[in-house]
């Protein structure tokens, strides 16, 4: 079984004034990696940040904390090489969004990222199906994308157990409402990467809630190697 457990806060929580500092204390609090969320306002209602932040943030904090990229965009292959030159490590699009994946994969791994895909609520997980042998990561969102504070979507597990049960060593996030209220029902899913916001990032022991995110998901692969 060669997946881990991994938790990512979403900094998109954080005090977006003070980004590089909280961006280290993240990761002085534990995080495994980065979550960062872009939104173009097309394919989300909302707007966030590019590559050049993306590119601050990577000289601010150092080479070695992982960003993982959410890009809620409607155009995911106009953001490729830009991304990879301001620091990104993994490129996780729509599905929803292109209609060449296959290409976008390619390209992707190209430019030296990992590849995540992404797939809303509302898509079905059989359609992101054929593309799990070429990707690193399947993002389950567990809310609409667009926006954070939203309640979690327990009826989004069932993908995640297909996923976990179709291709045992992929890695599979969620993201959307995840916190210590949600995450064993994420973790006996199959779920091992977790993007957790306000839960992690507003919390007043943060170094305390990923410790609590990242034993529950170890304990659910360690009986899942174990019912193996």
């Amino acid at each position: 079984m060669a997946y881990t457990a991994k938790i990512g806060p979403s900094i998109l929580s954080s005090d977006l004034s003070q980004l590089g500092r909280e961006c280290e204390r993240m990761m002085e609090c534990g995080a495994d990696y980065l979550h960062l969320d872009v939104m173009d306002g097309h394919f989300v209602p909302n707007i966030t940040f590019g590559h050049p932040m993306v590119e601050c943030l990577r000289s601010c904090i150092g080479p070695d904390p992982f960003f993982d990229m959410h890009m809620m965009v409607s155009r995911p292959e106009q953001w490729v090489k830009p991304m990879a030159a301001a620091g990104a490590n993994q490129y996780t699009f729509h599905l929803e969004a292109t209609s060449n994946p296959g290409n976008l994969i390619k390209e992707i791994r190209e430019s030296g990222m990992k590849v995540g895909l992404a797939i809303k609520p509302g898509t079905t997980v059989e359609e992101l199906a054929p593309w799990a042998g070429q990707i690193d990561m399947a993002l389950v969102m567990t809310v609409e994308p667009g926006f954070g504070g939203q309640k979690f979507m327990e009826d989004m597990m069932p993908k995640v157990s297909w996923l976990r049960g179709q291709f045992p060593s992929l890695d599979i996030e969620v993201d959307g409402g995840v916190g210590p209220d949600s995450i064993h029902r994420c973790a006996e899913a199959g779920a091992n990467m977790i993007v957790s916001g306000s839960a992690v990032v507003s919390s007043d022991d943060p170094r305390s809630v990923i410790a609590l995110l990242k034993n529950v998901v170890m304990e659910a692969i360690q009986k899942r190697s174990l019912d193996r």
